[in-house]
This record gives structure tokens, C-alpha cells and sequence, in this order.
């Protein structure tokens, strides 16, 4: 379907990330959700593009399938009740992080989970030349769907349940991604192992699945490939690569983080989406902390305290999605070697099962 090398999509809001994966041999899959709008979109995919030279690539944006009604931003800022706010500051405050050297009113967050910022993102997109468009909140709108399919490209959405599958492969959607619960992000309540083969049963022998969740190694790659899917998704590996631009104290976070340091929530975005485990999390746990609001409104609201947090050089404190899969994540290095590591391993376990009686 894309002319790549190996059965590996890879995921990753860094172009720099994206570029390595389909330069070594898969399909890199670039995040959208972090532009705000089109033209530092357009820069970028104009860079991959004579990066990669040919080689293909996709794109990944988050359209929700309930779109609440949007006006400016100053109105959705209304909608955000003044107890949340002070929570927040006061979490801040008691976890010691310090304001942000520039004027805080003069960051506008990241408006990429605005179905409207999206549109814009899938509209960009299509001035380009991508393989795939993925959306990581199920299928994209129908006209969305049939304006990527005229332009030739080929439309992934990710599951976390086989009805799910089903449903959007009747709207027309060419990959399902199944997701398990062990995954970074946003993610359902189901294992992987639970999951892909229900997943597959669900949409057929004719539909391309692709594998999410818990796979950090050559050996759940194999995994994958025996419970019938096509190839796998991954995202949260990437994180640990050396073409992964951050900050020290993410790096170390990451770095020292184990499979048990991750937790479910929805303070991130409104959605269930698994994060890093810390002092943050910990404190919208606590009992005066209030529910997280829907989406987009949680993350207009936790978005400045996300810039904070990150610029704080406090690795017990930063906010970041990440799966189950964190506890391999042990050291620094290339894409490419990363990527030819889980291929060489995904080898020899294949070939060792074939053996087996």
C-alpha cells in the first residue's frame, strides 16, 4: 500500500522524527495537534517532503467525534468555570513551579484540539503530498474522509473496541489502528492482546490493521503480526530517540521512568489518554481537585500550566503522554538503530517460532 520497507508506522509530533522512520525504512506519521496554524504546518510538511525526497509519510490530526460548538477562543475561555482556574494556580503554587519568563495571556496553548484548528491541518495536508491521514478520536467527518481518498491518500483511524472497528470501517475509513489500554495518549480500556485479534475478526481478512499498545520490541512486533495484524503503530518509543528534541528534565523523566510509572486520566484533555505518572497527576487525584472538563476545554485550560510545568526543569512535574512501554525506554539513540534493533528482533523471533512443534 506504501512502498515501505518494514510493517512499522511510526508515530511522533517531531518532523525530525518522522523524517528518520521513513528514512530507515517505515512510515513516519507526523502529529499535527501541536501547530496552531496552517502556514508553520505547511513549512514543515514543505521540509519532510524534500527531506524524504519521494519516501512517503503521513499525518495525524484529532477531530472529535462530538464537535462542541466553537467561537473564538475568548468565548471557550467563558466556558471554563473560575474553580477550575484557581486549582490549578494553587497546584502550581504548592508544587513549587515558577511563571514563565514571557506574558503568560501571550501564549495561546495548543490549539490543535479545536475541531476548526484541525480542519485547517487536514486542509494544509492536502496542498501536500502525505500517503495517509490518520485521526486519533475514531474515523474523521465524511467529507473530510472523501476529500483525502480524491486526493489518493489512504485514512486510518485508531479503536479501542471492535464495534468500534466496524463502525469506522463503514464510514469509509482504509486502516483501522487497534489501540490497546497499555498505549500513550489517548486509549481505551481493553489490552492489546485482548484487542487486535477481536479487531480483526471485526473488520475481515480485506482491511489492513494495524497493531497499538505495549509494543516497545522486535518480540511484541512478532506478537502483533500473530494476533493477525498487518503491521504496528508506534508512537511512545520514539520519545527515547536521539532525533527527539526536548527538554532535560522530559529526557530524564523518560529515562527513569518504569512500565508501572504511567496512569490513565483525563486531566490531560478531557479524553482518557495515559500520561507519565508524577507530582502533577498526582494532585488532580487529591480530593479537592475538581473533574476535568470535556475537550478542547481541559486542554485550553491546562495548557499554560503545561508550559510551565515543562519549563520548569523538574522532571517529577512534566506533563507528557506516554505507554506502558516507557520502562524500556533506558537510553538514548538513533531512530535508525532503534528501528533496525526491533526489525533484527522481530527476525529471529518469527524465524524461532517457526521452528516450534
Amino acid at each position: 500500500m506504501f512502498g515501505i520497507d518494514v510493517p512499522v508506522v511510526g508515530f511522533s509530533p517531531s518532523e525530525h522524527v518522522v523524517a528518520a522512520i521513513s528514512r530507515a525504512g517505515g512510515l513516519g506519521v507526523l502529529g499535527c495537534v501541536r501547530f496552531n496554524d496552517g502556514d508553520e504546518l505547511d513549512r514543515v510538511l514543505t521540509w519532510l517532503e524534500t527531506e524524504l525526497d519521494g519516501r512517503p509519510y503521513g499525518v495525524d490530526v484529532v477531530m472529535p467525534g462530538r464537535v462542541p460548538t466553537e467561537g473564538t477562543q475568548v468565548d471557550l475561555g467563558k466556558l471554563i468555570p473560575d474553580g477550575h482556574r484557581d486549582f490549578v494556580e494553587r497546584t502550581l503554587l504548592r508544587l513549587g513551579v515558577p511563571p514563565l519568563g514571557v506574558d503568560e495571556s501571550q501564549r495561546a496553548g495548543v490549539l490543535g484540539w479545536l475541531h476548526s484548528v484541525a480542519r485547517t491541518h487536514v486542509d494544509v495536508a492536502l496542498t501536500h503530498q502525505p500517503r495517509l491521514i490518520a485521526n486519533a478520536l475514531g474515523p474523521p467527518p465524511p467529507d473530510v474522509i472523501d476529500s483525502a481518498h480524491r486526493h489518493g491518500l489512504a485514512v486510518a483511524a485508531l479503536a479501542g473496541r471492535a464495534d468500534h472497528a466496524r463502525s469506522h470501517l463503514a464510514g469509509g475509513v482504509d486502516i483501522v489502528v487497534a489501540q490497546g489500554y497499555e498505549a500513550g495518549g489517548h486509549t481505551g480500556e481493553i489490552g492489546s492482546m485482548v484487542l487486535i485479534p477481536e479487531v480483526v475478526d471485526a473488520v475481515g481478512p480485506d482491511v489492513p490493521v494495524l497493531a497499538a499498545g505495549g509494543i516497545g520490541s522486535g518480540r511484541q512486533i512478532a506478537a502483533a503480526l500473530a494476533l493477525g495484524a498487518r503491521g504496528v503503530w508506534m508512537g511512545s518509543v520514539w520519545l527515547g530517540t536521539a532525533e527527539y528534541e526536548t527538554s532535560a528534565a522530559l529526557r530524564d523523566a523518560l529515562l527513569q521512568a518504569r512500565s508501572t510509572d504511567t496512569v490513565r486520566t483525563r486531566i490531560y484533555t478531557g479524553k482518557p489518554a495515559r500520561l507519565l505518572r508524577n507530582r502533577w497527576t498526582a494532585a488532580w487525584e487529591s480530593d479537592d481537585a475538581p473533574s476535568p472538563l470535556p475537550m478542547p476545554l481541559q486542554n485550553l485550560l491546562v495548557a499554560p500550566a503545561h508550559d510551565r510545568l515543562m519549563d520548569s526543569g523538574d522532571p517529577t512535574v512534566v506533563p507528557m503522554p506516554v505507554g506502558q512501554i516507557v520502562g524500556r525506554m533506558n537510553q538514548v539513540r538513533p531512530v535508525a538503530d532503534v528501528l533496525a534493533d526491533l526489525i533484527t528482533e522481530a527476525d529471529e523471533t518469527l524465524t524461532h517460532l517457526a521452528t516450534l512443534r
